[in-house]
């Protein structure tokens, strides 16, 4: 009779203790779930859309936007890092020197093909569950920005935009987004036209 290992659960004290070594660790469910760096246009996604929001969020002192690295610890066996996440002035008691501890009011994951599942539902389960009540799956395949809003206790699709459209999407409605600015400079060395 085959016998299975047990499975190991570990905290936020065991994620603590791994090394730096340029993975990016999360924990999923007290599993440790490991990726390696992202892709450029990946990272070139995610640095538009910071300076877009940041911009946004400093002018009007509306809170803080912060980039990955930056874990965001929902309980002892969640610990994740999405690739941006927002945290409202009225609730920058969250946000402590080493993590955000809680339900960031909004976090975006930039797709990938090596993290697309995960986004799309293991952390999609997750985030509801603890009360992140703006989910945002930016998709650069695609060229796909969608807008999630947390209703009774799961997400609803709020909004979504393609290609060259302007994106405008809870928590930021008044915020309009040209997705050609998200994209640009994604073609590896190439700006890419709108």
């Amino acid at each position: 009779m085959a016998t299975h290992p047990e499975r190991v659960v570990l905290t936020y004290a065991d994620y603590l203790e791994l090394h730096d070594d340029r993975m990016r660790y999360q924990l999923l469910e007290g599993e440790l779930d490991v990726t390696p760096a992202p892709s450029t246009i990946h990272q070139t996604v995610v640095k538009n859309l910071l300076v877009i929001l940041d911009l946004y969020v400093r002018r009007g002192r509306l809170g803080t936007v912060f980039v990955a690295p930056c874990d965001v610890v929902l309980n002892d066996n969640n610990v994740v890092q999405p690739d941006l996440l927002f945290v409202s002035r009225e609730r920058a008691a969250i946000i402590e020197r080493a993590c955000v501890r809680g339900a960031p009011d909004l976090i975006v994951e930039v797709l990938s093909p090596r993290t697309e599942r995960t986004d799309r539902e293991i952390k999609w389960q997750i985030y509801a569950r603890y009360g992140v009540a703006h989910y945002w799956l930016i998709d650069p395949d695609r060229r796909e920005a969608t807008a999630l809003v947390l209703e009774a206790g799961g997400y609803r699709q709020a909004v979504v935009a393609q290609g060259g459209e302007t994106f405008a999407a809870p928590p930021f409605a008044d915020l309009a987004i040209p997705l050609a600015d998200v994209w640009a400079g994604d073609g590896a060395g190439e700006v890419v036209e709108a």
